[in-house]
């Protein structure tokens, strides 16, 4: 078997010339290197993950389905351990009828204002991470129809972020500063973002939580969302 760096960030393992198995490296927005290959056997897959992490800097990540034994098990051998856990649901959506909380303004898909919405997600990210998920946006490609804001006398304090996939909705993320939690905003904001899809005919929404947050695994919940699977978040350092 031969292996090949084919591409910058991107390996292949040959057999007869054919290709067996592919490896790849990504860098995501805040800077962490994902890695994944898929391979036709467990010889093609080790040895390109010896490959890769001879080149790579550590630490490096990978995300698996946990249901995905075979694929974790390859992982775990190539001395990866398990970082997190995340549950995957489903969400019903329904109208929103309640009123956000006193103080709190909720601005609308596309109506929230690119610099405080920057600076926000900044804020959160310093004061939480690394409890958030992998997924950040950078500037020059913020889509502001994506963000759902709350504000208190002006200023911006929580978000949250819905992504399509496909034709499902997920929702990728939802956090508030710390000073201003447990009033309400982030269920406020969910069931802003809820009635907001209900409304353009979408009846659910997918979403992850990480096993360790148990105030976010409360708050889906309570919105009778259903866990329908997980996802490991892999690391090796």
């Amino acid at each position: 078997m031969l292996l090949a760096r084919v591409a910058d960030g991107r390996w292949h393992a040959l057999e007869d010339d054919l290709v067996v198995g592919r490896g790849e490296v990504s860098r995501r927005p805040d800077e962490r290197l994902f890695v994944s290959i898929d391979a036709w056997s467990d010889e093609a897959f080790d040895r390109l993950a010896e490959a890769m992490l001879a080149e790579l800097p550590r630490p490096l990540h990978t995300l698996v389905d946990e249901t995905d034994l075979d694929l974790t098990a390859r992982w775990l051998r190539a001395g990866f351990t398990v970082r997190r856990r995340e549950w995957e649901y489903t969400v019903p959506t329904a109208p929103d009828d309640a009123l956000p909380p006193t103080g709190v303004t909720i601005k609308a898909f596309g109506r929230a204002e690119e610099a405080p919405l920057v600076a926000l997600d900044r804020a959160i990210r310093a004061e939480r991470w690394p409890d958030l998920p992998a997924e950040i946006f950078v500037p020059p490609a913020l889509d502001l129809s994506k963000y759902a804001v709350a504000a208190v006398d002006g200023h911006y304090v929580g978000l949250l972020r819905v992504a399509m996939v496909t034709r499902l909705p997920r929702i990728g993320l939802i956090a508030v500063r710390t000073d201003q939690q447990r009033r309400g905003i982030g269920r406020a904001l969910l069931a802003h973002t809820l009635g907001a899809l209900h409304g353009v005919g979408k009846t659910t929404a997918s979403a992850e939580v990480s096993e360790s947050n148990v105030a976010a695994t409360a708050l889906f919940e309570g919105f009778d969302a259903r866990r329908t699977g997980s996802n490991l978040e892999l690391v090796v350092r």
